[in-house]
Formats: structure tokens, C-alpha cells, sequence
């Protein structure tokens, strides 16, 4: 990757751009100077293609209007490259560039909208999320953010929890949510084949962990995973109820991040999980963010009762 990142890229994409353009001129400039003459007696000079028995192709140069509006359009060009970036790493005479730009939009919309995030910053979580202008905030933070991994409904899919029940890996308070947008998770789940020994163990203590929530195993093969657990006890628990300190999910309940079929359990106790949650601290600020955890609490909260006091 660093051939991609060096001096030459640029050179070469500002030398065929300069080429491009010079190719148009060029092509133009000869087709203006072409004339066709047509002598008297004689019909127009043409292609030599002919259709239909008698169709044929004149040689007509293009109208003049029309070359001129490909000149207009190639001097546009050179002067838009004058000024601005697009021959390589040259900057251009103003100087703009699109992280200057981004920049200076943040800037206004902080200011415009700045002092309605600080206003709910000061509050409780709680209380923000009974207030139905911030949850509107909220929301539409959420379908630009997080809507692209949890959905639109926030239900998640395979590998991306569902954040409208109350099952949370690192629990569902509303400082843990926002600990968790503000800084991220890594959850990773090791790989326990070699922990558990053959792959008739892995496959005795998934139908173990299966029938902890109730799910249909064979009995036998649980009664063989069942000492065989303790390998995993270390992080979900002897009794398979998860740590949210870990991130290690509750195995005793009816919700799977992905997938609760023997053969995904087993795919994950064979080859183990690993699962990223972004950080937003520094990209939204802890105001936004703020406002955001508010509603992503409220999703599995009714919070709307006086006082913001869930049921």
C-alpha cells in the first residue's frame, strides 16, 4: 500500500489529466481547421458509409456553437485546476480543501446547534429520554449513526444486538450505554477447541449451552458437556449467566447475537468471536453523544412516565 501513498501517484495522475485536456484542445483545434469543399457538380464529400442502397454518411464538421461550448467547458477545466485541487497533491491557488470544508460546516452547526446539546447535557439520562424534542434528537442521531449495524428499528441483526430488549452484554443502566457509545467494546469470545480437547467435546458442551436456555439438546451429549463447561465458566459463569464487567453474554436466556442452532454454537465455541463496537467520543462529542444514549435507552425503557422514572 505505501506505492499508493507516494510522489509518483501524484505526478502521474496531475501528467495524464494535463494530457487529457491538451488531447481535447488539440482534437478540436484540427477539427476547426478542417473545410469541406464542395465542387461545382458535385455532391458534399462523405464517409464512405452507406446504408439501403443510396443512405449515405456525409462528412459534416460539427456545428460551430458546439466547438465552442468544448472550448468554454476545456477552459473552465484548466481554470477550476488552477484554483482548485485535482492535479495530484497540488493544492490550488485558493487553497480549499474538502477537510477545511468539513471542518468549517462542524463549526457552524456547532454554533447554531451547539447550545441545545448543552442544555440536555446537564440533565439525566432519564429525563432526557422522557423529553419527546430530545428523543427526536436522539433519533435522528441514531438513524445516522448506528441505523447502518442495529437498523432502522434498532432490532439488529446477526452479530449486531437488538437494542430494544433488555438483554445488554455490558448492562443496560444508562451510564453502561453511554460508556459504551463514548468509548467502544471489543467482545471477543477465544477460540475453545483446544481448550475442550476433540470436536466431539465442542460439540457436547453446545448442546450443554443449549439447553441452559431450555433449548432443545440431547440429553447425553449434555450430560458429557457439562463437566467440559468449566472451561468457559471463567468468563460466562458456572451457571452460564454472563458477566457484563467481560462483556461475556448470558448464555441462559433465549437471545443469540448469532444464532442459536447447534451448528452456530458450535462454530463459535470452535472458532471463537470477535466483535467491535466504534468509539464516538471523539467523532460526535460527548454532548451528541449524550443525547444519543438517552435514546438508545428509552428503546427498552418506557421513559415517558412523569418524572422520566421507567416502568
Amino acid at each position: 500500500m505505501a506505492d499508493f501513498t507516494s510522489g509518483f501517484w501524484s505526478i502521474y495522475v496531475a501528467v495524464l489529466t494535463v494530457i487529457g485536456i491538451a488531447g481535447c484542445a488539440l482534437l478540436l483545434w484540427q477539427q476547426s481547421k478542417a473545410k469541406i469543399v464542395i465542387e461545382a457538380g458535385q455532391g458534399a464529400e462523405t464517409t464512405g458509409h452507406a446504408w439501403d442502397e443510396g443512405l449515405t454518411e456525409l462528412n459534416n464538421p460539427m456545428p460551430r456553437w458546439w466547438m465552442w461550448l468544448f472550448y468554454i467547458t476545456i477552459v473552465f477545466g484548466v481554470v477550476y485546476l488552477v484554483l482548485y485541487p485535482g492535479l495530484g497533491a497540488y493544492k490550488g491557488k485558493l487553497g480549499w480543501e474538502s477537510a477545511g470544508e468539513y471542518q468549517s460546516e462542524l463549526k457552524k452547526a456547532d454554533a447554531d446547534f451547539g447550545p441545545i446539546f448543552a442544555r440536555y447535557q446537564s440533565q439525566d439520562l432519564a429525563a432526557v429520554a422522557a423529553d419527546p424534542q430530545a428523543r427526536a434528537v436522539g433519533e435522528r442521531l441514531f438513524l445516522t449513526y448506528c441505523a447502518q449495524c442495529h437498523g432502522s428499528d434498532a432490532r439488529g441483526n446477526k452479530g449486531y444486538p437488538n437494542l430494544t430488549d433488555h438483554d445488554w452484554l455490558y448492562g443496560g443502566a444508562p451510564e453502561a450505554i453511554k460508556a459504551s457509545i463514548m468509548n467502544g467494546r471489543n467482545g471477543v469470545m477465544p477460540s475453545m477447541a483446544a481448550a475442550l480437547g476433540s470436536d466431539k467435546d465442542v460439540e457436547n458442551v453446545a448442546h450443554y449451552v443449549l439447553s441452559l436456555s431450555g433449548a432443545t439438546a440431547d440429553p447425553l451429549k449434555v450430560a458429557f458437556g457439562k463437566s467440559k463447561f468449566a472451561a468457559c465458566a471463567a468468563c460466562h459463569g458456572a451457571a452460564g449467566q454472563g458477566n457484563p464487567a467481560l462483556g461475556a453474554p448470558n448464555l441462559s436466556d433465549k437471545i443469540w447475537l448469532y444464532g442459536g442452532s447447534a451448528e452456530t454454537v458450535m462454530e463459535t465455541v470452535r472458532k471463537g468471536r470477535n466483535s467491535t463496537m466504534p468509539a464516538f467520543h471523539e467523532f460526535l462529542g460527548e454532548a451528541k453523544v449524550h443525547l444519543l444514549a438517552a435514546y438508545v435507552w428509552s428503546l427498552s425503557n418506557d421513559s415517558r412516565q412523569q418524572g422520566g422514572v421507567p416502568h
